[in-house]
Formats: C-alpha cells, sequence, structure tokens
C-alpha cells in the first residue's frame, strides 16, 4: 500500500461529509492527531511528513539495511495511521511515533535474525565529495555507523533515544518501554562496547 493511499492523498472521492479544514503551518501535532481521528483525511500525511525525515534517519540508524529501514518505516506508518484513537496524549506526538518506529525496526529485526539480510542498493553507499575533508568526515561517519551495528539491538535503540534523538533517560525509558535503570545499563554497555570498536580512530596504530 503506498503512502498516499494510507494518507488519503489518493484519488478517492471525499465524503459527503467532510470534517472542517485545518491549517497545516498553525496546527500543533496533537491537533492534527485529533483531527485525523475525527475523520479528517489530510490530517494523518501532514503529521506524518512533518517529522518524516527525522523518522527517516531513526529507522536506518536502528536498522542494518535501507530496506529494512524502509520497510519498517511504512509499518509504522500503518500501526500509527490505525491506531491513532489509542493515543493518550501523556507523551508528545513526536514521542509516539518515535516509539511506534523503534518497535516497528526491532520487530523487522528479531524476524531477520535468522535470514540476515545485505543491503544491495548504491543508496547505502554516500557519493564521494570533491574535498578531501569532506570525504574524510564520510569516513568517519560510515565507521562509527557501522561500529553501531555490532551492537545488540536493545543497546543500540537505547544509544540512538539518548545520545542521536537527544530524549532524557525518562522519556528514552518510557518510549522503549523499560525500566530507566535498563536504559542507562544499556548505555553504558553499548558506549563501552562502542569506544573498543572506535578505539583505532585516536589510536590509528592500534587497529589490526
Amino acid at each position: 500500500m503506498s503512502f498516499e493511499a494510507i494518507t488519503g492523498g489518493g484519488t478517492s472521492e471525499p465524503s459527503a461529509v467532510r470534517p472542517r479544514s485545518i491549517d497545516p503551518d498553525e496546527s500543533s501535532d496533537f491537533e492534527l492527531l485529533t483531527a485525523h481521528v475525527g475523520g479528517n483525511r489530510d490530517a494523518f500525511g501532514i503529521l506524518f511528513r512533518r517529522h518524516y525525515n527525522r523518522l527517516w534517519q531513526l529507522a536506518l540508524r536502528t536498522c542494518h539495511t535501507p530496506e529494512d529501514a524502509a520497510d519498517s518505516l511504512q509499518e509504522a506508518l500503518l500501526s500509527a495511521h490505525r491506531n491513532a484513537a489509542s493515543f493518550r496524549g501523556e507523551a508528545e506526538v513526536r514521542s509516539w511515533l518515535h516509539r511506534i518506529v523503534v518497535n516497528a525496526c526491532l520487530d523487522r529485526m528479531r524476524r531477520n535474525k535468522s535470514r540476515p539480510s545485505t543491503s544491495l542498493s548504491d543508496e547505502s553507499v554516500p557519493e564521494p565529495a570533491t574535498e578531501r575533508d569532506d570525504i574524510a568526515r564520510r569516513e568517519v561517519k560510515m565507521v562509527v555507523a557501522a561500529a553501531l551495528f555490532t551492537l545488540p539491538p536493545d543497546q543500540r535503540a537505547a544509544l540512538v533515544a539518548i545520545d542521536m534523538e537527544g530524549y532524557t533517560v525518562a522519556e528514552a525509558a518510557q518510549l522503549l518501554g523499560v525500566a530507566e535503570g535498563t536504559i542507562k545499563s544499556r548505555c553504558a554497555r553499548g558506549r563501552k562496547r562502542l569506544e573498543q570498536e572506535l578505539d583505532f580512530l585516536r589510536n590509528p596504530g592500534n587497529r589490526t
């Protein structure tokens, strides 16, 4: 099912009674989600497009390949679209979406555990830059990303939430549905392992 079909951007005939229009620039996330639950066919598409770039980067950081990230994001979109009425406003809408995307990524990784996939997409390889500094930065970014994927999924999800998305420990615990102490423990173990994996960046002669 396409994004347009899910979010109401297709060519279906409008319903006889159309909910009041919304202002994409003035409406809050909560207002958009509420409008979607109330039957507005445009609201969810506006909400998702507002957060798409952040959610896509989150999926890429959590999944092993761009293909898995895309599939997970699609599954998360469907889940959020169908279960919007369950949102109770106990957290921000963006946090609710974050949790749905992370859960979709973790579910996909669990399903793929017995059959790991390898990306065949050229999109996973950055285009070369003309400036050497840019190339070096890209190389380091790729190395760090590769090291991140040596971590168990639960540690990676915790580090992405805390160190990359900027959530507090309490917020990350709520997002991932675990205790704050568990988040702290996962981050500590993940950072220690990353430090070991990336030690050669500080001491190039130590790489074997």
